[in-house]
């Protein structure tokens, strides 16, 4: 793995800071360094040891040709999240998860078919050359309403290969339906937490925007090298042809 994690910087962004003592979650124990006044102080040696055990599975997971599915609605990170998932060309979602939106993926497959098909149609002067300005406005409007729920999963091609999830409790239904389907989850963990369900716990604040990042930023490096591995397999390939 070429990702390396810098404890220095994690320390820097306040990856350490956990929640009110009275807060915490009893299965984060293993990850809480101490306390300082009334919080907890989360193990930032554990937090590098679970990035290093779960970016080269991210890497793996895209070098095999598979989509990482970048999830992150809490305000104060979608930008984060969209970003990061859009600076490698990935799946996200960043304002809200709809339910259904993997156990129920024909009934997402045919809203999203449809939105593309409206984008279509309006993108090449159809819609405004058979309609008049106040029809083709209430077509904008259909599409951007479809964004909004769907632009980010519009390129999903199936089932994501792994799920990044930056507040385990905001997008807990995410969680939920890559279990059901057998989907890995990293997920950054916060000490209020519950890491139950969650195949790579990220033990880390959640709140703080600069953790937040840092974190984001790892993954979309293990990203980037499992398409630079990809790449350079596929262009030897066709080399020996």
């Amino acid at each position: 793995m070429s990702v390396n994690v810098d404890i220095k910087a994690l320390f820097e962004a306040g990856a350490h800071f956990g929640h009110k003592t009275s807060r915490w979650h009893p299965k984060m124990a293993p990850y809480i360094h101490s306390k300082r006044q009334d919080s907890h102080i989360i193990n930032l040696d554990k937090t590098v040891e679970a990035l290093e055990t779960a970016l080269p599975v991210v890497t793996k997971t895209v070098q095999d040709g598979k989509q990482i599915l970048f999830v992150g609605t809490k305000k104060q990170i979608r930008d984060i999240v969209r970003l990061g998932a859009e600076s490698v060309e990935q799946p996200y979602v960043s304002n809200r998860w709809l339910g259904g939106m993997l156990t129920n993926a024909n009934t997402i497959n045919s809203q999203i078919k449809n939105l593309k098909l409206l984008e279509k149609r309006m993108a090449s002067g159809e819609l405004g050359n058979r309609y008049n300005k106040l029809e083709v406005q209430r077509f904008q409007e259909q599409i951007d309403a479809g964004n909004e729920k769907y632009g980010g999963i519009k390129e999903l091609r199936g089932k994501p290969g792994l799920i990044f999830v930056t507040d385990s409790i905001v997008d807990h239904n995410a969680i939920l339906e890559a279990g059901k389907l057998g989907i890995p989850v990293v997920a950054i963990v916060d000490s209020n937490a519950d890491p139950a369900g969650i195949d790579y716990v990220i033990p880390a604040n959640d709140d703080a925007i600069k953790s937040v990042e840092i974190i984001t930023d790892y993954v979309v490096a293990a990203v980037r090298e499992g398409q630079s591995i990809s790449k350079d397999k596929n262009d030897k390939e066709k080399e020996a042809k």
